[in-house]
């Protein structure tokens, strides 16, 4: 997937505002969904636009294509990959072109109170190694309820999420494959980084 092209800073919020609202069904078999149920259902759902083509921003769109065909034992086009581990719950895709990367991940924890499941996506671009937002870029949460099979989206539970400071510096996230925490990553103008520690709870995350 070749980059997705940069647009003003608030842009970024796009990916936000379109899931308002949005509750998606969660199919499986088993005991319990998996990460690749949670996965495939998020990038199954969508609406359709006037012609019945389906709305799916580009991002988006790129994972489920590299999901089908990791679904259907095909290999990803060049320069992207995609990784589901299942044991871990975690899915990471990755698109590079050139100098450009797009970095979509996806997981889930379980709750304190047994039951309900928290899904995040989050997707992240970078040029020559470095935070460089793009237009699909974003962070988004998604309540599981055990009983109804249906999750969903929720604001950022306990912190708000941020994009950029006011000197102009980006912020990015990164959710774990390891672990319960997610990373937050300030791209300083000056070419360094600092790095902070979201704390999951079993219910919300803090600093």
């Amino acid at each position: 997937m070749k980059r997705i092209s940069l647009v003003s800073l608030f842009a970024c919020f796009a990916l936000i505002m379109s899931a308002q609202d949005d509750v998606i069904r969660v199919n499986y078999k088993g005991a319990k969904p998996s990460i690749s149920d949670f996965a495939w259902a998020f990038l199954s759902d969508y609406t359709y636009d006037e012609d019945g083509d389906d709305c799916l921003d580009e991002a988006r769109n790129a994972t489920k294509q590299a999901w089908i065909r990791h679904r259907k034992g095909l290999p990803q086009d060049e320069g992207d990959n995609l990784t589901v581990d299942e044991k871990n719950g975690y899915v990471v895709y990755e698109s590079k072109y050139d100098d450009d990367m797009v970095r979509i991940e996806m997981c889930y924890w379980n709750e304190s109170d047994g039951k309900h499941k928290l899904f995040a996506y989050n997707v992240a671009c970078f040029r020559n190694g470095r935070h460089d937002p793009g237009q699909f870029d974003g962070l988004l949460f998604y309540r599981y309820d055990n009983a109804t099979r249906k999750m969903t989206y929720c604001d950022t539970p306990g912190f708000e999420d941020q994009y950029a400071t006011e000197d102009g510096s980006w912020i990015s996230y990164s959710l774990p494959r390891t672990g319960k925490d997610i990373t937050v990553t300030t791209w300083l103008k000056d070419g360094s980084t600092q790095k902070k520690t979201l704390k999951w709870n079993g219910r919300r995350f803090s600093y």
